[in-house]
């Protein structure tokens, strides 16, 4: 059960987290990459409505149901390209930080298929989904009903 409303209860806070989400609309990280992306990291931070959202919204951008129900195991997959594998780690690193730390060995193979202005643009987005999954599951927000 939903423990209250976040856009109403201050919505001063909201605004700077809106904010935050518009930007990412304009950065250098291709938007299906990104819906990857807020998928894999709401799915780390166990967050059922923004996983339900973004692959609502994936699906409805074209993305497959296969690589979908694949991205939980995106390392072991045939199904994403070796930019979308490099995100992911560089995204599941950030996400969980205190246990990853980010090693230089990630941060290397990144700089090889990311640019400095993408690894920054990726990092920002992985920050957004992290602040708005952290309000979802404190919250206890619920995904529509099916």
């Amino acid at each position: 059960m939903e423990r209250l409303n976040y856009y109403t209860a201050s919505p001063q806070a909201l605004k700077g987290m809106l904010m935050l989400e518009a930007s990412i609309f304009d950065l250098s990280i291709e938007k299906p990459l990104l819906e990857l992306i807020k998928i894999r990291v709401s799915q780390l931070n166990r967050c059922g409505f923004c996983t339900d959202m973004h692959s609502t919204a994936a699906r409805q951008h074209g993305e497959s149901e296969r690589r979908l129900f694949a991205l939980c195991v995106w390392q072991d997959s045939p199904f994403f390209t070796l930019r979308e594998k490099a995100a992911l780690a560089w995204s599941e690193s950030i996400a969980l930080l205190p246990s990853s730390n980010v090693p230089d060995e990630l941060y290397a193979s990144m700089r090889e298929v990311l640019s400095e202005q993408e690894l920054v643009d990726l990092t920002m987005a992985v920050s957004a989904i992290s602040g708005w999954n952290r309000l979802a599951v404190s919250f206890r927000k619920q995904p529509p009903n099916p």
